[in-house]
């Protein structure tokens, strides 16, 4: 796989994530790179995000995110999926 190639990522985070300002967080830190999507509550407590751009980037930008909200964290649950361009911002949506 390319490195320049546009992917998707949905990642599922447990733990203390909602209430703390989780969201915010995630919105700030995909902010200072070139990708996509959204973040929201979940219902169950998760906190879930879509995040497309190039796998450098999201990387990165997960690595600023969890040096701030780290703590917050017990889990995460990561799938890759098709790049599908819906969105030409990273923004919170609503609670699911």
């Amino acid at each position: 796989m390319a490195q320049d190639e546009l992917r998707a990522l949905r990642i599922f985070f447990s733990g203390s994530v909602q209430g703390v300002g989780f969201r915010y967080a995630t919105q700030r830190a995909a902010g200072a790179y070139a990708v996509t999507g959204w973040v929201r509550n979940r219902s169950d407590g998760r906190v879930e995000a879509l995040i497309e751009g190039r796998e450098p980037e999201i990387e990165e930008m997960l690595r600023d995110l969890e040096s701030e909200m780290g703590a917050y964290i017990s889990r995460r649950e990561r799938t890759w999926e098709p790049y599908k361009g819906e969105r030409q911002t990273f923004s919170i949506d609503q609670t699911f």
